[in-house]
């Protein structure tokens, strides 16, 4: 994959992506991914949704970010309209992030202790929430994991392609357009079901960001290589040696008897 392609893609006011330049943190968090990708022998529009998602789930920091839970008291009733109603209601939680988020996750998502809720607030690439999610990628126990790079890109890529997020998955957005010989093509838009129900709402951003990736990628010659999968080891073939007949001793005295009762 030509690197330099790729950036030089992205740059281009046309592509809708990150303006004309990137800054150091957004490349470094780029390059995670496209290594990432590399080694687990990612196809070109998979990347290309993945690079997607992180875009739109960090602002295209492109870098792990947490939670924005401090909100005004406005703000809350306008995200949480059923948890507070009033500006009466709200006005405990405001400026309050640690407190926001046990009255909005506590006692849900895997939560149970008092202050689960901010221990396991949103966080990553695409943030995770809740104990019970930290869980399924086996950091329930050190839930500030989710904010090292390594750690974030893995949920990113392990939370796309196995569905762990919602229960879609990359390969459920796959199509042929009907053309003769059948083109691949990928569904952008309805992937965002990937990591949030909010499609109607998100879908259009994931579209523009997953066509400019695509574009990108393309102009960079990314081809996917597939890993190859070793092979169970077989046990050693074992020939099978001459039947041997049960019943031989019963057949040779019988022989022996014969020979001393002829005539």
């Amino acid at each position: 994959m030509n690197r330099a392609a790729f950036y030089a893609a992205l740059r281009r006011r046309a592509s809708g992506v990150f303006g004309t330049s990137l800054s150091q943190p957004q490349v470094q968090g780029v390059e995670a991914i496209l290594d990432e990708a590399e080694k687990r022998g990612t196809s070109r529009f998979h990347l290309a949704a993945i690079l997607a998602e992180a875009a739109h789930e960090t602002g295209e920091k492109m870098q792990p970010v947490s939670e924005n839970l401090n909100y005004s008291a406005k703000r809350l009733t306008e995200v949480w309209p059923r948890r507070f109603p009033t500006l009466a209601s709200a006005k405990p939680y405001a400026n309050n992030p640690q407190q926001l988020a046990n009255k909005v996750y506590g006692g849900r998502l895997g939560n149970v202790e008092p202050n689960d809720g901010w221990l396991y607030r949103g966080r990553g690439l695409a943030q995770i929430t809740g104990k019970a999610n930290y869980a399924k990628f086996g950091i329930a126990g050190t839930p500030d994991a989710a904010s090292e790079m390594a750690t974030a890109v893995r949920i990113l890529f392990d939370g796309m392609g196995l569905g762990l997020f919602t229960g879609k998955k990359l390969a459920d957005y796959d199509f042929l357009v009907t053309k003769s010989p059948a083109v691949p093509g990928y569904r952008y838009y309805a992937s965002r079901s990937i990591i949030n129900g909010d499609m109607q709402a998100n879908g259009s951003k994931i579209e523009k960001y997953g066509k400019a990736f695509e574009a990108a990628l393309r102009a960079a010659g990314y081809e996917a290589v597939a890993v190859p999968t070793p092979k169970p080891e077989q046990p050693a073939k074992i020939e099978p040696g001459p039947v041997k007949d049960p019943n031989w001793l019963a057949r040779l005295l019988e022989a022996i008897a014969a020979l001393f009762t002829r005539k």
